[in-house]
């Protein structure tokens, strides 16, 4: 969503009216219309250790509707995709966001975007340090999965050595944070509304990027390029002590992605360098899946996955990722109603610190969807970041239904 002094339109009005407009449009393309609506259920395992956010039940509704439309032969086509959570508990979380709004052209060997959209990045499991594009949608979960729509002009070129991708980014999304009311969080509420940012052009710096790619037989490579500003913001004290503030600095990062698949192998690869004035330093993820198929002469495969996360950044307040190793197994039935189930822990090679994480998910007929999620914590650590989430044990249940 582009905001700025002189134009102050607010995200809640765009999505509403494009709401709006997909439903008028919807009665006429009817086939390109849909999305889906949930009620999600969070029970927390313990009382907050936080003097405000004493419930241990958060109920939560949220409706993600999407339309799509193409013409010209298919060679242009436009998709919007607003998205709308509502929260029983916390104000943070109840938001509006408009995931996608973006214009395609394609041709034979080029693409180009101009709108807001999404862009993923990445190939290893337990976390990306590539993918840097989007912003994370923090209130939605703290696995970092969930992105805010980014602005954005994008070209992409196809040839025989590779794909090239160039972006102008020409407006800077802000992380969202986890308010007074809500679980999930650290000692100290962050203020989102007192941002402080190292460009004087703050949310209206024109950030950069590009990124080459290519598979070679069982190979998948790519490398990538960043110049903006960072995702990821520095959280500073305030002058009372009371709160977070978010500081944002302009960084140079230059990524690689590298895959190869070998029979039941996968192994995967995602490495950072990153600079800004205030730190420069490595990061990477590294490991394999493997994979049984049909186990038991049944449709069930049973994967492996083992990976080693690493951050030489010393200080476990900024990632609790510096030197852990994660494990875990996934499970896709191949039935009908798409049952899978993921388990995963991340282990502290240095302390006790643990976390331990279970996503299950199945359909129910052709549109209703049940999922299983959670999510638990252990760290005796208190100069980890993941001391703070030491009692936000959790489980989560959702319905959805999609149209």
């Amino acid at each position: 969503m582009i905001l700025n002094a002189n134009a102050k339109i607010s995200a809640t009005h765009v999505v509403v009216s494009l709401f709006a407009y997909c439903c008028f449009t919807a009665q006429v393309f009817a086939d390109e219309w849909t999305g889906y609506s949930a009620v999600e259920y969070r029970y927390f395992q313990h009382q907050s250790i936080r003097p405000s956010p004493a419930q241990q039940h958060d109920v939560s509704l949220v409706l993600a509707p999407e339309f799509f439309h193409e013409w010209d032969d298919g060679e242009q086509s436009v998709i919007i995709a607003p998205f709308l959570r509502v929260d029983s508990e916390d104000d943070e979380r109840t938001h509006v966001d408009l995931r996608e709004a973006r214009w395609l052209l394609t041709k034979d060997n080029w693409e180009l975007t101009a709108g807001i959209a999404k862009v993923y990045w990445g190939v290893t499991e337990s976390q990306h340090v590539v993918d840097v594009i989007n912003q994370t949608d923090l209130v939605e979960n703290t696995d970092t999965e969930d992105k805010l729509g980014q602005p954005m002009i994008n070209l992409s070129m196809f040839q025989d050595w590779g794909a090239v991708e160039l972006f102008i980014l020409p407006y800077f999304r802000e992380r969202t944070f986890v308010g007074k009311e809500g679980r999930l969080r650290g000692q100290l509420v962050v203020d989102t509304d007192h941002a402080q940012y190292e460009s004087s052009a703050k949310q209206q710096h024109i950030d950069f990027a590009a990124r080459w790619s290519h598979s070679m037989g069982d190979w998948d490579l790519a490398v990538s390029h960043f110049y903006g500003t960072n995702r990821e913001p520095l959280l500073r004290a305030n002058s009372t002590l009371t709160a977070l503030v978010p500081y944002y600095e302009i960084m140079h990062q230059t990524g690689v992605e590298l895959q190869n698949t070998n029979e039941a192998w996968l192994w995967k690869l995602e490495a950072i360098r990153r600079e800004s004035k205030t730190d420069t330093f490595t990061a990477l993820t590294a490991g394999f899946e493997y994979t049984f198929y049909g186990v038991f002469d049944s449709d069930i495969d049973i994967g492996l996955i083992s990976e080693y996360l690493f951050d030489d950044r010393g200080n476990e307040l900024l990632t609790p990722f510096e030197n852990d190793v994660m494990m875990g197994t996934r499970i896709t039935w191949n039935d009908e109603q798409s049952s899978e189930l993921l388990l995963g822990v991340i282990q502290d090679l240095d302390s006790h610190d643990a976390a331990w994480n279970i996503e299950a998910s199945r359909r129910i007929g052709n549109r209703w969807k049940v999922s299983i999620e959670g999510r638990l914590f252990s760290s005796d650590n208190t100069s980890s970041s993941l001391y703070q989430m030491r009692d936000e044990d959790y489980i989560q249940l959702e319905f959805s239904r999609y149209f």
